[in-house]
């Protein structure tokens, strides 16, 4: 148990194991490295199977959940499994450990649920940190606005007046917790996902990526519906078909719903022998095939979600010093500027051109790259958005206690 004068957090995140969320243990280290207790509750996932552990004085906490959500139904259950063991292991971390602050990372909308109990009944603040829009990702997802839809909205409007803080990925979504969510401008702060340059390292690149070919484009994430991978398998097969360039090669590192549906779209689009599908994969393995890469890509679709968010990949790219080719999307504008072309939004054979335009540029490649390492170095990486945390805490521990004052 901590001492009495010690500030305690606990952290509630459903969609990825800590520390495999870089986010999340980004801001967790950042916090217990200024002296806060940290505990986590996450799923369980491939390298992070312990139900507990501890990892450079973090508490972790994990969960199985049933499946990976693939559909409403799926989706369903696996939200419903994860509210469940989530308010299950909080009570066990107030217990152990305790805490004064919910930090509850989204996707769901459903964890005020959890922050607002014990806020209500035992007096603990909540902050939300804000990394999706659900309901333009669940219009992303399935493609209409409907009664569902308009349940999303109504659970992120409940999560924001909920929320004594907010913490926001970028100006987009500050504007949404503003506008539909209700909060005060002066309660919500922008915290970039900044990449951390002791992880991003530069290595020397492996030739035998290249599988024999002169060029490599890479690709980072999640193999999901709306990242585009289909998108990017058409630019492939027209690089290959359209426009007979078979010195090129794509290695594409993530793991995902769609991943077998995307392997077998290449082996039908007849380019099975330009892609390599390596699935999810450590750092090391992922930090050779950047390096490796001549060009970078970011195939997400161009949809309402997509254009307000930002990808962490773009940064990650830009700390490689890897030039970029995207659709052309807003927040993929504000994070890249001059380190990305941006294809005309959906299309395949203008993102082709564009990938091709800077395989055949060397020196173009190098400046753009050079420009991205530099914006990274500079203004970017994680130190620089550390002290924000640590301002968003300062705002909820402060308010809190003059809250408190005010009641005496």
């Amino acid at each position: 148990m901590a001492s009495a004068g010690k500030r305690r957090v606990l952290i509630i995140v459903e969609n990825l194991p800590s520390p495999f969320d870089r986010r999340v243990w980004q801001e967790a280290t950042t916090l217990q490295a200024n002296g806060y207790q940290v505990a986590i509750i996450c799923p369980t996932g491939k390298g992070c199977e312990a139900r507990y552990e501890e990892i450079d004085g973090i508490h972790i906490y994990r969960y199985r959940l049933p499946m990976e959500a693939e559909g409403a139904l799926g989706y369903a259950l696996e939200y419903s499994a994860a509210l469940f063991h989530s308010s299950r292991l909080a009570w066990k971390v107030l217990f152990r450990h305790g805490f004064d602050v919910i930090h509850a990372c989204n996707p769901p909308d459903l964890l005020f649920l959890i922050g607002g109990f014990f806020k209500f009944a035992l007096g603990k603040r909540f902050l939300f940190d804000h990394h999706d829009i659900n309901p333009e990702l669940y219009e992303a997802k399935f493609g209409r606005r409907d009664f569902f839809y308009r349940v999303m909205l109504w659970l992120e409007r409940l999560t924001f007046r909920t929320a004594d803080v907010s913490i926001a990925t970028n100006e987009s979504y500050k504007r949404i917790a503003v506008g539909r969510g209700g909060m005060d401008p002066d309660r919500v702060y922008v915290v970039r996902s900044g990449p951390k340059l002791d992880r991003l390292r530069v290595l020397p690149p492996v030739p035998a990526l290249k599988q024999g070919r002169r060029y490599l484009v890479g690709y980072v994430g999640v193999m999901g519906a709306q990242e585009g991978i289909d998108l990017l398998l058409q630019s492939v097969r027209h690089i290959v078909h359209d426009m007979g360039r078979s010195d090129v090669h794509f290695g594409l590192v993530g793991g995902g719903t769609s991943l077998a549906q995307m392997m077998e779209l290449a082996r039908g689009l007849g380019v099975a022998d330009y892609v390599t599908f390596t699935g999810r994969v450590p750092d090391q393995q992922l930090l050779e095939m950047l390096n490796t890469a001549d060009v970078c890509v970011n195939p997400d679709v161009a949809n309402e979600m997509n254009d307000k968010s930002t990808m962490n990949k773009i940064m990650e790219y830009m700390a490689l010093g890897k030039p970029i080719v995207q659709f052309d999307l807003t927040e993929g504008r504000v994070s890249a500027q001059d380190a990305s072309l941006y294809a005309a939004k959906n299309d395949p054979a203008d993102m082709a051109a564009k990938i091709v335009q800077l395989l055949d540029d060397p020196e173009r490649r190098a400046r753009m790259g050079e420009y991205g390492r530099n914006r990274v170095v500079n203004e970017l990486e994680w130190e620089y958005e550390a002290p924000k945390l640590l301002a968003a805490y300062e705002c909820l521990y402060s308010s809190h206690a003059l809250i408190a004052k005010e009641a005496e």
